[in-house]
């Protein structure tokens, strides 16, 4: 069933044939045909495309198991065959590129495995060891409760703290060595 170097008009007509005899009777002879016909012009547009041997080979051999799986969506009045084929070769290696860019996700990573769950009595601990610290802040001195604060939980640097508080950047510094080591020493009492 090769194809006459004659008038694309009867080519075309019995490529869509072949297409429409895949999608009817599963014919395997039509199948045979369209591949012999195709295969090596896909492979050689992959390959003008970028794609090495190995890769153009298997986007074409997936390109025709499509053809074969659904060759029902095929509509002669809608596009060519070759229209239809090189579009279903072009979107597989679309496909291909943004999973290689795009890769599977290990679900084995160490980062995605979720930490064991804290004991209770650890979590109990957690809590009271919160508790202790927010009472051992409360009761430092405000000027350096305030700057604790700002340091820790509003994340921001002594100079950025001196600014905004208009205090000298060496005050700071102090106030916050100061409520770190009356923290420390509450915490560690406990």
């Amino acid at each position: 069933m090769s194809l006459p170097p004659s008038a694309t008009d009867p080519i075309r007509a019995r490529l869509a044939d072949w297409v429409e005899a895949v999608a009817r009777d599963r014919d395997r002879a039509a199948f045979s045909a369209l591949f012999a016909h195709f295969a090596p012009r896909l492979k050689t547009y992959l390959l003008r495309q970028g794609a090495d041997n190995a890769l153009a080979e298997e986007l074409v051999q997936e390109a025709m198991l499509t053809v074969w799986r659904r060759a029902e969506t095929y509509d002669r009045r809608q596009s060519t065959v070759s229209t239809w084929l090189y579009t279903v070769v072009r979107n597989k290696r679309i496909d291909r590129i943004r999973r290689e860019r795009r890769p599977e996700v290990d679900l084995n990573d160490p980062l995605l495995v979720p930490d064991e769950p804290q004991s209770q009595e650890a979590v109990i601990d957690a809590g009271q060891t919160e508790m202790r610290l927010r009472t051992a802040i409360a009761d430092l001195p405000a000027e350096q409760a305030d700057l604790i604060r700002i340091a820790f939980f509003e994340d921001r640097t002594h100079r950025d703290i001196a600014e905004s508080q208009n205090l000298p950047l060496g005050t700071v510094k102090s106030r916050i060595r100061l409520a770190l080591a009356r923290l420390r020493k509450v915490m560690e009492q406990d």
